[in-house]
Order: C-alpha cells, then structure tokens, then sequence
C-alpha cells in the first residue's frame, strides 16, 4: 500500500508540474498578484514539481521526495490562504468564493499530509 500511495504521488507530482507548461494560464491565475512573476513563478514549481515527484518515484530517493514534495506543496500555503483571504461570495468562479477558497486550502493541507505519510513510510 505504501509504494502505491508514493507511486500515485510521484505520478501526481510529475503530471502536475508538466501541466505547468501545458496550461500556464490556469497556474499563472493561482499566484497572488503581489508575488508578480507569475511567468516564473509557474515556470519554477513546474519544474520543482516534475524532479520531486521523480525523487518520489524511486524508492531509494523517496523519503527525501516525501520530504521535498511536502516542503513544496507547504509552499503553496500563501496562494491558498492569499484566495481566502480574497474571498467574496459574488464572485462567479467557485474557487474564488468562501467554500472554494476553504476547499483548496483543506485539499492543499491533505496533500501536505499525503507527503509526509509516503516520506515517513519510506524511512
């Protein structure tokens, strides 16, 4: 059960970080305007995201990519509590309503569990 949750991450990880640059647009929307660089910053955890999820992938590497993966994914902590912070219930997407903006933050903090539990299940 172990290899297959760090295998699914890995996948997960690798698929999300190449979609970086399938679809930048929809990653660019999700950086607080006062980070600027969004181009960048997109373009960065792209490929942050492709190399931890390769270091999960492989099993001798995968409790540093555990550790890697939850370090990044905490990062994007500031996008997910900057959208809640902005909030507004008339707004006409739902992640940029309150139970949107909660909902990323909640899936946000799973995904932070997820990798700490493949990178302590790999020690």
């Amino acid at each position: 059960m172990h290899a297959i949750a760090a295998a699914v991450l890995a996948v997960f990880l690798i698929v999300t970080g190449i979609m970086h640059f399938l679809a930048p647009g929809y990653f660019r929307m999700l950086v607080p305007p006062w980070l600027r660089r969004e181009r960048l910053i997109v373009a960065v955890t792209g490929v942050a995201e492709a190399v931890v999820g390769a270091l999960v992938l492989v099993p001798c590497s995968r409790p540093a990519g555990g550790w890697a993966a939850a370090a990044l994914i905490t990062c994007y902590l500031v996008s997910h509590v900057d959208a809640l912070r902005g909030a507004r219930p008339d707004r006409p997407r739902l992640l940029e309503r309150p139970a949107g903006a909660v909902a990323r933050l909640v899936v946000n903090v799973l995904y932070i569990a997820w990798a700490v539990a493949v990178a302590r299940s790999a020690t």
